[in-house]
């Protein structure tokens, strides 16, 4: 096992990230121009204990989703990315695959839209990044929550407003959509067992499940519930990278619009409300 290896490329790749490279300031002094731990904890979602006992060659081999995290959160090359799941003894992803790596391209797109709603979702609705902006309009999710469809179907907390009618046709898509991606990705375990887990516990996905349909998601305008700055009406786009099979998600307003001036009051005040 190549833990002593790995714990040696993790601190290396950390100390060659510059903090404002990820979209953190560099804030006070440093000892190192790298990212520190805690930083690295924060956009991995990793705890910081557990990446000192990585770097140390103190823990047990990671999970393939922390080793994606952390490859994701350093913003690695896919070779790079490739080459941690090898030093962490796992077999890269392969083709068969749902694709979750963001290229440091995309990390860029996503850093100079600060002032729009962006969130990059995989195949599957895995929600893989979101901005500050966009987790103050949509709400902060952690755990299997972080996937859309799931989060629809067995924890149904959102604050797009819906009408009977808007809400079995957006199920009905989102199934549909899954199904695509279930054919393009058919020997993925992790998106089986997702289908599988919700054929099980929900009679309605189940229904949609055996209706066969296919289907792609569409851009959308949608009308959002926000418990600080009042209902705003956005067009929601979902755009794709050609390649890698990501999703990225924007949230626009009408310029001139009562929408866009909450939508930019929000950008002021959202920071505060991911504590609150």
């Amino acid at each position: 096992m190549a833990t002593t290896e790995l714990g040696a490329a993790l601190r290396r790749w950390r100390d060659h990230v510059p903090p404002e490279a990820v979209g953190l300031s560099p804030g006070g002094r440093r000892r190192a121009a790298g990212l520190r731990r805690e930083e690295l904890s924060q956009l991995a979602g990793v705890s910081a204990d557990y990446i000192i006992r990585l770097e140390q060659g103190r823990a047990g081999r990671p999970s393939a989703q922390v080793v994606a995290s952390l490859a994701r959160a350093l913003r690695l090359t896919r070779d790079e990315r490739d080459h941690l799941f090898r030093l962490a003894g796992l077999a890269p992803p392969g083709p068969d695959t749902v694709p979750q790596h963001i290229t440091p391209g995309v990390h860029r797109v996503l850093d100079r839209l600060t002032g729009t709603p962006v969130a990059v979702f995989d195949a599957a609705w895995n929600q893989l990044l979101a901005n500050p902006l966009y987790t103050a309009l949509m709400g902060e999710w952690h755990g299997d929550d972080l996937n859309a469809v799931r989060r629809n179907f067995l924890n149904p907390r959102s604050r797009v407003r819906h009408t009977t009618e808007s809400k079995g046709a957006f199920l009905a898509a989102q199934v549909a959509d899954l199904r695509r991606t279930a054919g393009r990705y058919p020997e993925d375990a992790h998106l089986q067992s997702l289908i599988a887990e919700l054929r099980r516990r929900s009679a309605h996905f189940d229904a949609l499940w055996a209706s066969g349909a296919v289907g792609e998601h569409e851009a959308a305008r949608k009308t959002i519930d926000h418990p600080r700055v009042g209902a705003l009406t956005l067009d929601c786009d979902v755009l794709g990278v050609a390649g890698s099979d990501l999703r990225i998600m924007v949230y626009t307003a009408r310029p001139g619009t009562e929408d866009a001036d909450r939508l930019a009051l929000l950008a002021v005040i959202g920071t505060q409300l991911l504590t609150g």
